[in-house]
């Protein structure tokens, strides 16, 4: 199976989880379903039965929240799709029993040709052959064995010959992107969530690779937040996040970054690259790579090297 998440806008972490989940979608009622799912859930997962060709869209939530968003949301969905869903199932989750989830799907994984992740139930063995980064994923997300990380960071082996000083991760749930790029260029790093979850899991994340001080986990709204303008514009950005969210903020996204400045967007179906493509080039941004891992792709955008606005 292949999935992707999106960090929502929930304020706190509950004591409590509830996970909500759709099976059998055809792919093309997708965008629909997930916009149900993004504006009611704090993630939201997709997962791809090869065997059957169908989704599964699968949320979080906090346990016990009102229904009446997520229905609403669904019927609008089955609406304009034209695609009659079942009533969605639910299923209680707690907090300890995600995490244990997430560990026993969560195996030692080399990616690309210089890193390894290595969860934290897995004892340390020096390598001198891979870039290894320790991590909890916690209910945060970027474990990376999620195509769309994966597909970032060989994005990122890339373009490791450009010595980017301004980064951001925008959307960075466990903080993987944003330690990768410490690894190679050892320059400080701005990592944000929408989530205060994911933000705490940054930090914890940080500590336990030794880049305390490269890695500043900060709350914020995508480039809503004051810190994120001030600290532009930004020679590489990373947005590991959902189509829907990357098209919406485009033109922020191209007006943030440097001249020459270097974009790896990600959490994209196949079939949705191009809509992301088109709204980014329509702000002036230039497609410079294109990375496909199973149903997922990657994009690698550039800026102008002109300072001149587009």
């Amino acid at each position: 199976m292949s999935h992707a998440l999106y960090a929502g806008p929930r304020a706190r972490r509950p004591a409590l989880l509830e996970c909500v989940w759709l099976d059998d979608l055809p792919h093309d009622v997708l965008d629909h379903f997930e916009a149900a799912f993004t504006a009611a859930c704090k993630t939201v997962a997709f997962f791809f039965d090869e065997d059957a060709d169908t989704w599964r869209i699968e949320g979080v939530r906090e346990q016990g929240e009102d229904d009446a968003t997520l229905i609403s949301g669904l019927a609008l969905a089955a609406l304009v799709s034209g695609y009659a869903a079942p009533p969605f199932s639910r299923a209680p989750v707690e907090a300890e029993g995600w995490l244990a989830r997430t560990a026993a799907a969560f195996p030692e994984q080399p990616i690309g040709t210089r890193f390894l992740i290595r969860p934290t139930h897995v004892p340390d063995t020096r390598r001198w052959d891979r870039k290894v980064l320790k991590l909890d994923a916690g209910v945060a997300f970027g474990s990376g064995e999620h195509a769309s990380t994966q597909g970032c960071l060989m994005a990122l082996e890339a373009i490791a010959h450009r010595r980017p000083r301004r980064v951001l991760d925008l959307g960075s749930g466990s903080g993987i992107l944003a330690m990768a790029s410490v690894h190679l260029f050892h320059r400080p790093v701005l990592a944000t969530d929408i989530d205060p979850w994911s933000v705490r899991i940054i930090g914890e994340n940080a500590i336990r690779n030794g880049m305390r001080n490269f890695v500043r986990g900060r709350l914020a709204d995508g480039w809503k937040h004051r810190r994120v303008a001030a600290e532009g514009p930004y020679d590489l950005v990373f947005a590991n996040i959902l189509a829907r969210p990357l098209c919406a903020m485009a033109r922020s996204l191209a007006s943030s970054l440097a001249p020459g400045g270097t974009a790896i967007l990600a959490g994209l179906l196949n079939t949705q690259a191009r809509r992301v493509l088109a709204a980014h080039r329509r702000c002036g941004l230039t497609l410079e790579r294109r990375l496909v891992v199973g149903a997922w792709t990657t994009l690698v955008l550039r800026a102008p090297q002109s300072t001149a606005k587009q």
